[in-house]
């Protein structure tokens, strides 16, 4: 063969090799069909194919995460003064008509302000004074009377066991237990413990009653703040609910008060009757308790009344307890209704499940404003409801319709 053809046969050899190798449509391998340079790596596919808003987005989610977890971690650090700015608030609603009735009269805000407070202070120290003097007394007079107490549980111990025990054994026993020695080494390691509970609760005082002060004082100018940053369709809105809540806050205080005053006269003059000690002190008690914790607060202010009437003569515990029953009837059907018709219009289940709801969630405190606060709630509501005429049903009354008959509907009418 000649050397011609050898060198072309070796072209077309070539040019085979070179077709094999090539990618599609004749484009050789390593060269990207369209522009001829080399193909992307894998990690350059996957960042060519990310859409652009995914980093913000993942960079926002963060940081919505951080700021909540910020803003729950500053919630449970001032959730005590959340509860105390929440309680001057509704101190101040209950002494705004008081103040803003001295104020209408030419008095300026903050001495009126002063004097109603001055008057609280002097209402509630006397009632501790009182209540105090009353335990004190009735501790001494159980200390004092505690041998004689003791020698009868123990003659009725014998009568009854046919035992020979005495009170030396007994006394001997109970300063010798474990349990009474290991109780007076816990009181006093306690003690320090109990010096900044007190400390904290006069801080927390002191920290209401500035509170207080300054919503009480510069109500208007706190209206005005606030009315400032809404536009005037909200300014009224707000405006509208404030009033109700200062209608129905101070009407609920007010009405209690007036028949806390009752039911305290009208246990007093039993007390007195019956000859049981300490009987103002008690009857300001019934009164308070029995007003403020409502349906079962008569009761509850009732149990120490008849402790004390039950140290006289248990009789006179029989008595304080039927004279507690009676009473608490003419105050849920006569004297409640008239006195809290136009203030607090609200049903007693409402009012009880509110105690509770407030109870469990901020204590004391929340079974003391949960009754105006749910009232306020109630009236606002009820002023953008709107009601219809209920139809003449037999079943509204309570009463079964007979077969056959349907209810009676009104038809609509158009204006």
């Amino acid at each position: 063969m000649a050397p011609t053809d050898e060198i072309n046969t070796d072209d077309r050899a070539a040019d085979r090799a070179g077709d094999r190798e090539a990618g599609p449509a004749g484009v050789p391998r390593g060269e990207s069909p369209a522009s001829g340079e080399p193909p992307a790596s894998p990690l350059g596919l996957a960042a060519a194919r990310m859409p652009r808003w995914l980093p913000r987005a993942v960079v926002l989610v963060l940081a919505l995460y951080a700021c909540f977890q910020l803003g729950s971690w500053a919630f449970h650090q001032l959730i005590g003064l959340l509860i105390n700015i929440l309680i001057a608030f509704f101190i101040a609603l209950a002494m705004e008509p008081a103040v803003g009735r001295m104020a209408a009269r030419g008095m300026r805000r903050g001495m009126a302000t002063f004097l109603v407070f001055l008057a609280l202070t002097i209402a509630t120290i006397g009632f501790v004074v009182l209540l105090g003097s009353m335990l004190a007394g009735q501790i001494v007079d159980m200390v004092e009377q505690f041998p004689k107490y003791l020698d009868s549980v123990i003659n009725w111990v014998n009568h009854t066991f046919h035992t020979e025990l005495s009170r030396v054994e007994v006394r001997d026993s109970l300063l010798h237990s474990d349990w009474l020695q290991k109780y007076v080494q816990n009181s006093a390691t306690g003690v320090l413990d109990v010096s900044a509970t007190v400390l904290g609760g006069l801080f927390r005082l002191l920290t209401i009653f500035l509170f207080s002060f300054y919503f009480a004082a510069d109500g208007p100018r706190l209206r005005r703040a606030i009315c400032s940053v809404l536009p005037p369709a909200r300014q009224a809105e707000v405006l509208r609910a404030w009033e109700i809540a200062v209608d129905k806050t101070g009407g609920y205080l007010y009405s209690r008060g007036l028949m806390a005053l009752i039911s305290g006269i009208a246990h007093y003059i039993l007390l007195q009757i019956l000859g049981v000690p300490y009987a103002p002190a008690l009857a300001v008690w019934v009164g308070l308790v029995s007003q403020f914790i409502p349906t079962i607060g008569t009761y509850l202010a009732g149990a120490l009344p008849m402790l004390i009437a039950f140290t006289v003569d248990p009789w006179y515990a029989v008595w304080v307890l039927g004279f507690v029953v009676i009473y608490q009837q003419f105050e849920n059907y006569m004297l409640q209704p008239k006195l809290t018709a136009r203030t607090v219009d609200i049903h007693p289940a409402v009012a009880f499940g509110s105690v509770i709801a407030g109870t469990a969630l901020m204590g004391a405190v929340g079974a003391l404003i949960a009754i105006p606060a749910v009232a306020t709630l109630q009236a606002f509501l009820g002023a953008y409801v709107k009601r219809y005429d209920v139809t003449d049903d037999p079943r509204v009354h309570g009463r079964h319709q007979p077969r056959g008959q349907g209810s009676a509907v009104v038809p609509e009418t158009t204006p």
